[in-house]
């Protein structure tokens, strides 16, 4: 029981000593504190539309989405899947036109009733003055709606702090190969 007690002890005291250095500076331990947004590279917020296409491969020789994980056998709506994702922003409906862009991320089936998705995804850019920027979406997309809403909670490069929302409709779907073509509106702030 002693020597239990004195490991508790030894413990106590090393993470004190880890939480509460003897180092006397104070003000570099500060959880949060207010900004100076004139110090700071904070730009004025500009409102900003985007319209492009998402392409979803999830069979072929080349397939942009891969299962992860797979659903249970009991399940209708797959419930459980959950599939990784590369897929390709391009400017018009053919996965033959221009690329601007990567939706990485993945997505799963997270619906007991409804063919229901929860789409975690980050939309790279490769093209133009926004090459290098990403922002992140995250949201319920009920497949089978002719308008599904997700939210754009943050971004980087020219979209840090990004905040808005994305409206994806689909554009084509070819059952026998399991392509998937979505038109993705975005209103970004």
């Amino acid at each position: 029981m002693a020597k239990i007690i004195l490991q508790i002890f030894t413990i106590s005291i090393f993470l004190s000593l880890v939480a509460f250095p003897a180092t006397g500076e104070e003000d570099t331990y500060i959880f949060g504190k207010s900004i100076n947004k004139k110090s700071t590279r904070l730009k004025k917020e500009k409102f900003s539309h985007f319209r492009f296409y998402w392409h979803d491969i999830v069979s072929g020789s080349k397939p942009t989405s891969i299962m992860i994980i797979p659903p249970p056998k009991n399940t209708t709506t797959g419930f459980g899947q959950m599939n990784m994702i590369d897929n390709a922003l391009t400017l018009g409906p053919e996965l033959s036109s221009k690329i601007v862009g990567r939706a990485q991320g993945f997505y799963g089936a997270a619906s007991l009733n409804d063919v229901g998705l929860m789409m975690v995804m980050n939309f790279a850019f490769i093209e133009g003055k926004y090459n290098g920027s990403t922002f992140t979406i995250l949201g319920r997309n009920l497949v089978f709606e002719k308008v599904r809403e997700m939210a754009v909670i943050g971004g980087s490069g020219l979209f840090r702090f990004a905040r808005g929302y994305v409206e994806a409709s689909t554009h084509s779907w070819d059952f026998k190969t399991v392509y998937i073509s979505s038109i993705m509106c975005l209103w970004i702030i």
